[in-house]
């Protein structure tokens, strides 16, 4: 036999054993289908859970704070894994590897939305710090969350432990929804002095335990139908009806009007009807629907809570209310 030959008749019937060999296997195997796992979602998420800040009537110890950095003759603010010392060491039992929250108070908080008075001490949180060697009454330590630049006397303090809501799934945000009849508050303040907040953003309420809110509590936001703007006009909604000579002008509301006039009276001879005098016949409750918020945090007086859903924008001095 040539070799050609015999390379040939090799080579077919290695082929057919590797056919039939893997179509054995083939066969063994069933169809799988790849499904993705789907995790919960947290309501805060990322920096809203620990430095979301707060405002409380608890006050806050002094003691302990950051008082040196590691290239403070070089900067004056401090972030993400740069070196800091704080005022406490081995004398008060740290340890390496120990975590230490960072506050900075920023004094009395009192709110023109809402009629509790003063409300508490308004904390900002601004980040995380662990523990990397420790003196007699010193340590080091390193930045390890940042949500904020971190200043010489800023406050340590423990770390609160926290647990975020979950995501449920819910009906449709409703924009006419009814009121639910339960407790009403305020959005008095958003974090970051934001005036128009969004989704995912953290905002301030004027209720707190002694109104028995709880974590993972939703709250409808709202405003009073035609309340809100951003701008208020001083002018005039309807320009009186007159005759201008014409009588296609008669039954206008004016060259500027931006709306037909309606004369009052069931034979239409009474004065112009403007739209505050429209507006009298309607309830006095009517409001528009602008979001939703999750309680994440619940203080004496207040509670932080984080936006899940917008309609439009969201102003600090919005209601709330208990869903």
């Amino acid at each position: 036999m040539s070799f050609q030959k015999f390379y040939k008749n090799s080579f077919g019937l290695f082929f057919l054993i590797l056919t039939a060999f893997s179509g054995a296997v083939f066969a063994q195997q069933k169809p799988t289908m790849i499904m993705s796992q789907t995790k919960e979602l947290s309501v805060a998420a990322r920096n809203n859970l620990y430095c979301a800040g707060y405002i409380s009537r608890e006050k806050v110890n002094p003691r302990n704070q950051i008082v040196g950095a590691e290239n403070e003759q070089e900067q004056f603010i401090y972030a993400q894994n740069n070196n800091l010392y704080i005022s406490m060491g081995a004398s008060k039992g740290v340890n390496v590897g120990d975590m230490f929250a960072v506050v900075r108070p920023r004094g009395k908080f009192r709110s023109e939305f809402s009629k509790k008075g003063n409300l508490g001490i308004y904390v900002q949180e601004v980040g995380a710090v662990e523990v990397i060697s420790v003196k007699n009454d010193v340590s080091v330590v390193r930045v390890n969350v940042s949500c904020d630049n971190f200043l010489l006397g800023d406050l340590i303090q423990p770390i609160p432990q926290r647990m975020s809501p979950l995501f449920e799934q819910r009906p449709a945000l409703d924009l006419f929804a009814n009121s639910s009849g339960k407790m009403t508050g305020k959005i008095v303040m958003a974090r970051d002095n934001l005036e128009m907040p969004g989704r995912e953003q953290v905002v301030y309420i004027d209720l707190g335990q002694e109104d028995n809110v709880k974590v993972g509590d939703y709250f409808t936001i709202f405003r009073p139908l035609g309340r809100g703007n951003l701008f208020i006009s001083d002018e005039d909604e309807i320009v009186s009806a007159r005759d201008r000579g014409f009588q296609s002008s008669e039954y206008k509301g004016g060259k500027y009007s931006n709306g037909a006039s309606r004369r009052k009276g069931e034979n239409a001879n009474g004065d112009v009807i403007n739209l505050e005098e429209a507006k009298a016949d309607r309830p006095n409750d009517l409001r528009k629907v602008v979001g939703e918020l999750v309680i994440i945090n619940v203080k004496e007086r207040t509670a932080t809570a984080v936006i899940v859903r917008t309609a439009q924008e969201i102003h600090t001095g919005d209601s709330v209310e208990l869903q």
